[in-house]
């Protein structure tokens, strides 16, 4: 996927994901020279490094401090031997011993670790969700705060960040609609979230960014794939379906909407896909 897939592969560089440069330090430092000026501009408290992504740790509303803390991310940046999730695979409370960093508000980093994916997908989403060993006192005590998961529906028009805590950067958009089906390669997303055409041309990297609410702490979704090339419903090149089998390719960015987690919710703020009325795929 570009999904911007917008990864790098743990073993590799895949055709999956919008590719980071590795080639050419002028292309790094061309990226990333505006980086203390970008930083200023967006909150990258509680947003997360991968080794191959970016990500965030969330909580969903009402989650007590004593709670195991959660990581979100797209289902394409977890660790899986051979590639990428296939259509139709749900991971749902796998073991998974993973490191990665977090930043305070100061952008220090602070070292935390996985002990399972609760739950990920690449079916109908691109989303995955770790829990870490420390919990949510603990992320607190380390001078962090979490990002809320809004459990409403984004509106178009609303405006929006994404937060990349691989690259340190961060980018500025509304949300401009959203996409019956996009279809990249094998994979197919549903009631996508489609950035306008100014400000979010993210990059490989970027994959798991939480996308939030510009001036708020609430995520209303994660950013995963967007169309580089031009190309028709390929891996890299995205398109759209609507309602009527009618394609059509944009050169845009797109995200992932998160408000249906809460269908799939316990009172013990678990993720159950057995729940009646759960929206996420089994």
């Amino acid at each position: 996927m570009k999904l911007l897939l917008l990864a790098l592969s743990l073993f590799s560089m895949s055709a999956m994901a919008i590719e980071l440069p590795t080639t050419s330090n002028f292309i790094f430092k061309k990226i990333n020279k505006n980086t203390e000026d970008n930083v200023s501009q967006y909150d990258f408290e509680g947003t997360v490094k991968l080794s191959n992504c970016s990500g965030a740790i969330i909580r969903f509303e009402g989650q007590p401090d004593t709670a195991k803390a959660y990581v979100l991310t797209n289902g394409h940046c977890i660790q899986k031997s051979g590639g990428y999730l296939n259509p139709g695979e749900v991971w749902t409370n796998v073991d998974l011993k993973r490191s990665m960093k977090v930043f305070n508000k100061d952008m220090k980093l602070f070292p935390i670790k996985s002990t399972k994916i609760v739950y990920a997908t690449m079916t109908n989403t691109d989303a995955a969700i770790y829990e870490l060993k420390e919990t949510y006192a603990d992320i607190n005590a380390m001078g962090i705060e979490s990002f809320t998961l809004d459990s409403n529906r984004p509106s178009v028009g609303v405006p929006m960040d994404i937060v990349s805590g691989y690259w340190d950067r961060g980018y500025r958009c509304e949300v401009d609609g959203f996409v019956h089906q996009l279809l990249e390669g094998d994979w197919t997303f549903t009631d996508s979230i489609r950035y306008s055409d100014k400000g979010c041309d993210t990059i490989g990297g970027t994959s798991g960014s939480p996308i939030i609410q510009t001036g708020t702490r609430y995520v209303i979704g994660v950013n995963n794939t967007g169309n580089k090339e031009g190309g028709r419903c390929t891996l890299n090149n995205p398109c759209e379906n609507d309602v009527n089998g009618d394609i059509t390719v944009l050169k845009r960015s797109y995200g992932q909407q998160t408000y249906n987690f809460y269908s799939c919710l316990t009172v013990d703020f678990k993720i159950d896909t057995t729940l009646n009325g759960c929206t996420l795929p089994k």
